[in-house]
């Protein structure tokens, strides 16, 4: 396990780094990492912060001091392989593509060389590995874009991008949870609340589950915004194969 890094990055956390580039392979390690951490019980972790390609172990100095929880984390590094994963489950996301709820689409497809119609085609077919939650809460950045249609960002951000808006940025897609700022071409948004406070549990992906988009129309749109309002909307999940 030469290749795990143990960064100090303050007084309250280790980031222990398993490479430097994204991929599929070393979010196994992350996850498999995560899974160690979480059974091991070491006293003083407060919380595990999964990324790309590292993932970040805060603790508290009170319970338990940096040289002892980097050991007993290196320790844990030298046994990813006796973790078996989980199988991931599929998050089926519905989205409204287009008009105003997508008016970056457009430029999408020019900028594809494709019609709109293809860029939804391309953007619905893959199951999107979710590599990490952040910027916001439940703010999905996902793995698996069509290289097609890979889009700058905007040249100017805008302030507010509203809630449930999926856009694209490079080789990214994702789904901006809560109105805020952002710079994504937005192509879509869906009706389904990724993140709410009052839930029983707030965020609704998680790291290392897929998302699967699905287009629907307007009338469609508006049935999973009331039932979302009435809090009796239930996204469909289904197994990951493969």
């Amino acid at each position: 396990m030469a290749e795990v890094r143990f960064l100090n990055t303050g007084d309250t956390s280790v980031c222990v780094e398993f490479g430097n580039e994204i991929s599929t392979e070393i979010n196994a390690k992350i996850r498999a990492f995560n899974i160690l951490v979480g059974e091991s019980k070491i006293p003083g972790i407060v919380e595990t912060v999964p990324t790309y390609r590292s993932i970040m172990v805060h603790y508290d100095p009170g319970v338990i001091t940096h040289r002892e929880i980097e050991k007993r984390l290196r320790i844990l590094a030298g046994r990813l392989d006796t973790v078996v994963i989980p199988p991931s489950s599929v998050l089926e996301i519905p989205v409204l593509y287009g008009g105003e709820m997508g008016p970056d689409l457009p430029f999408v497809a020019e900028h594809a060389g494709i019609s709109p119609e293809e860029v939804i085609r391309l953007h619905t077919a893959p199951e999107y590995l979710i590599y990490m939650l952040g910027f916001t809460p439940g703010f999905t950045y996902l793995g698996g874009l069509n290289p097609k249609i890979e889009t700058p960002r905007l040249k100017t951000p805008r302030v507010k991008i509203p809630a449930g808006s999926v856009g694209i940025a490079g080789k990214q897609t994702g789904v901006y949870p809560i109105d805020s700022p952002g710079g994504w071409q937005l192509i879509g948004r869906t009706p389904v609340r990724m993140y709410d406070p009052g839930r029983k549990k707030p965020i609704l992906p998680e790291a290392g589950q897929y998302i699967r988009f699905r287009a629907i129309d307007r009338a469609e749109y508006d049935r999973i915004s009331a039932a979302e309002a009435e809090g009796t909307y239930v996204c469909k999940t289904y197994p990951k194969e493969g």
